[in-house]
């Protein structure tokens, strides 16, 4: 394996790893469940396909390679998806978006 590829590896996995690392951050810091589901289902799935990618770069076969690109177009589809399912759900349960206003019932 070239040293290009294994290079090009290396920077798709650490922009991965940094897309994911952002993605759980807001999460964490994000105030309601909308802004943290748009964060989970964003990042996530691209830091995810990132990684995915860097791993079929480095995959030792085709049929490897092959596998991880099908889990990259299936987490582009799935993860957007599941967002707006979960998203949809909780607006028609009644659960209101986040305002930003001090008289929130929540502040």
């Amino acid at each position: 394996m070239s040293l290009a590829v294994q290079a090009l590896a290396t920077v798709l996995l650490i922009a991965g790893l940094v897309f994911v690392s952002f993605g759980t951050l807001g999460v964490l810091r994000l105030p309601d469940l909308y802004c943290r589901a748009h964060a989970a289902t964003k990042c996530d799935a691209l830091g995810a396909g990132l990684v995915l990618l860097a791993l079929a770069l480095l995959a030792d076969s085709g049929g490897d390679a092959l596998r991880n690109l099908a889990l990259i177009a299936l987490l582009l589809v799935a993860s957007p998806t599941a967002g707006h399912a979960l998203t949809r759900a909780a607006w028609h349960a009644g659960v209101r978006p986040w305002t930003g206003e001090k008289n929130d019932e929540r502040d």
